[in-house]
């Protein structure tokens, strides 16, 4: 499938997203310039937090499918972890998610290669009108979300936290700290979840029979946490866990895993599909 195929970005407006997507970028960029040690570990611990206890274990396999319980304290520090992702409020990412799975790589599908491979990397967001905007049409998707009032207040004002992290960071280590573990962090991180809905989507092996296009990828589910396992996700969505076989190496259940043993997640929902329904080699 070539990236650029049918591709809906050329042919919409960028919206307001566009603008600090791109000065995120150039900071990124910037920092590679102001390298050190301690910077790049704050980072790397930064990164880590945002994307594998917020999205992977937080708004993705605890908010967005429930596969497993943990108290609210939990829940909402989770949650908080994930607004320094960039990637919006809860309320926004977890009905995208939801419109994803119910219609994937079909018409209503947010963010499908169908209408491009960079469509459904960066472009559903940077173009049109962004999703988190769209609160009338999102609502009907979190029935769960929109009753807790913390999940409302946070989704309007996910911002906060990565602000606040931003001044903290200056206080303590100046702008290489703020470069790293604000602006090059997250942009490694946006890419690593753009690359789940377009790479796992195009390229990749089949272990299972889906009504879509999802692939199973190392390489994403390495700079994911375990999110890369896509077409494991697929076939079974509310399953906590998504890396199957022993090779399948998936972070974000070990996480959760730790959770249960310190007495902080239960019920979780394990997989009840065998891995050997399908298996489709094609190049990672």
């Amino acid at each position: 499938m070539s990236i650029f195929a049918r591709d809906r970005t050329f042919a919409e407006p960028l919206n307001q997203t566009f603008l600090p997507l791109i000065l995120f970028h150039a900071g990124a960029v910037i920092a590679l310039f102001m390298f050190s040690w301690k910077a790049a570990a704050v980072a790397a611990l930064l990164w880590w937090a945002a994307e594998s206890l917020g999205i992977g274990m937080g708004y993705h396999r605890l908010l967005t499918h429930r596969g497993y319980k943990t108290s609210r304290w939990v829940e909402y520090l989770l949650t908080v972890c994930g607004t320094l992702a960039l990637q919006g409020g809860p309320i926004a990412w977890v009905a995208t998610h939801r419109l994803h799975h119910q219609n994937s790589d079909k018409p209503g599908d947010p963010h499908s290669p169908r209408d491009g491979g960079f469509w459904a990397h960066m472009g559903w967001i940077i173009t049109g009108e962004p999703m988190h905007a769209k609160s009338t049409e999102l609502l009907p998707y979190v029935p769960d979300l929109r009753k807790d009032k913390f999940h409302r207040w946070i989704s309007k004002w996910h911002w906060v936290p990565l602000a606040i992290l931003a001044v903290l960071l200056f206080v303590v280590g100046g702008w290489k700290y703020v470069m790293w573990g604000i602006f090059l962090r997250t942009v490694v991180g946006l890419h690593a979840t753009y690359l789940v809905n377009s790479a796992t989507h195009m390229w990749g092996s089949r272990r299972f029979v889906t009504g879509d296009k999802s692939t199973n990828s190392f390489w994403v589910a390495m700079l994911s946490f375990g999110e890369g396992w896509h077409n494991n996700h697929h076939a079974d969505p509310r399953s906590v866990r998504h890396g199957l076989a022993w090779y399948e190496f998936d972070l974000n259940w070990y996480g959760i895993s730790l959770l249960r043993r310190l007495g902080l997640a239960w019920d979780l929902k394990l997989p009840r599909l065998q891995a050997t329904e399908q298996e489709e080699h094609a190049a990672l």
